[in-house]
């Protein structure tokens, strides 16, 4: 049975299927569906316990994204009660687990025209997964975000799995997804292209005693994270890391948005994958911002997308008013989360948790970002528009 181009398998399925020295093709996105999923509900206890093992075991390599239904009470949340023991550990070796059937459908329509893509975001996150070994926490309960830098082993095992992220968005760049989407929207920019207002500082540093506040300031593009405002975050970034004497950062954001992710204007414009990959290792606001783990917090507000969360995420402390929306909608562009997300996002929700935000393409709100832990706090009523 199968669900939107989704072949649907008993474990007793799944287990024969797999048996066949080809099996990783018959799933894969070069001349397959790029996605399977497993009732874990379909097949009695007894009949499935023989496949249990050769199944948990089979399933970090399969070059294609797995679902477990049946396992959870709501979409994206994670295991849930009602199974335990082998089941529950093959549920957690997939990539997504899902509730119901009836959320299958419109889960892989979110991936459906870009099957590459999430095969390279499920792969990284594995990956990245694999090779988390120091705690994702300091310890605190106001940081459940990345451990502290003065942790060599946890700082080096930061950057290696930014690097990491890094080559899999360049092979991106150069695959035919990106580049459909690309074609598009340069055509839908030419139908709409018109004035860009007057050049402001894309990063205002506002010094305060022993404090730094770092805003985002393109606020009429809804701070859209373009090359300039890479560049002067970097700069605010550096000179807290410089300056012993500046004992907090902030991040926060103008406007009515924090951050709506990457400027969409500037996409493609890179010179090379390759050389593409080596700027973003050498100017990494994520690497600056885990540096100073222990004295920087975010406060978050209206659209955090892509970079506009996977960059707080690094942070010690998040802050969301209540009218925060949070997405990330690389994969269907062709691409995965670029500015860190695969390393800070993972280490606050876990693997499944941002590959079902990843392969969705669904928002979630402030509330439910407090729940999985995505941030620390939600402060009641809207930001103040700047």
């Amino acid at each position: 049975m199968s669900a939107a181009g989704a072949p649907v398998f008993s474990l007793v399925e799944l287990g024969r299927a797999l048996c066949v020295p080809d099996a990783a093709e018959a799933f894969s996105p070069v001349g397959g569906p790029g996605v399977l999923a497993i009732d874990l509900e379909a097949a009695s206890p007894e009949a499935a316990a023989p496949w249990l093992a050769s199944i948990r075991a089979a399933l970090p390599a399969l070059p294609c994204v797995t679902i477990a239904l049946g396992t959870a009470p709501s979409a994206g949340t994670g295991p849930g009660a009602a199974i335990a023991g082998p089941l529950a550990e093959l549920a957690a070796a997939c990539d997504v687990q899902l509730a119901t059937r009836a959320e299958l459908v419109p889960f892989c329509m979110g991936f459906e025209k870009t099957p590459l893509a999430a095969l390279a975001f499920v792969q990284l996150l594995r990956a990245q997964a694999a090779a988390q070994t120091t705690p994702a926490t300091t310890g605190g309960a106001t940081n459940r975000g990345v451990p502290s830098a003065a942790m060599p082993e946890a700082f080096a095992e930061i950057a290696r799995g930014l690097a990491a992220e890094s080559f899999v968005y360049s092979t991106l760049q150069s695959g035919p997804e990106f580049h459909a989407w690309l074609a598009t929207r340069r055509a839908r920019r030419r139908a709409t292209t018109g004035a860009r207002g007057l050049a402001e500082p894309a990063c205002l540093l506002v010094r305060d005693e022993n404090r730094l506040e770092l805003r985002l300031n393109r606020p009429a593009r809804h701070n859209a994270f373009s090359r300039s405002l890479r560049d002067a975050l970097c700069e605010g970034l550096g000179l807290a890391l410089a300056d012993p004497t500046i004992e907090a950062v902030v991040l926060r954001g103008e406007g009515e948005s924090f951050c709506s992710g990457g400027d969409l204007d500037e996409f493609g414009s890179f010179p090379d994958p390759a050389t593409a990959h080596a700027v973003r290792t050498t100017r990494s606001p994520a690497l600056l911002v885990a540096r100073l783990a222990g004295r920087i917090r975010s406060e978050i507000h209206g659209a955090c997308i892509g970079a506009g969360i996977e960059l707080p995420a690094f942070t010690d402390h998040v802050v969301a008013a209540e009218d925060t929306f949070i997405e990330l909608p690389e994969v269907r562009l062709g691409l995965v989360p670029g500015a860190g997300g695969t390393v800070s996002i993972t280490r606050r929700i876990g693997r499944q948790r941002t590959a079902w935000l990843g392969l969705s393409g669904r928002r979630i709100d402030a509330r439910t970002a407090l729940d999985w832990g995505l941030v620390d706090e939600v402060r009641l009523g809207q930001h103040p528009r700047a």
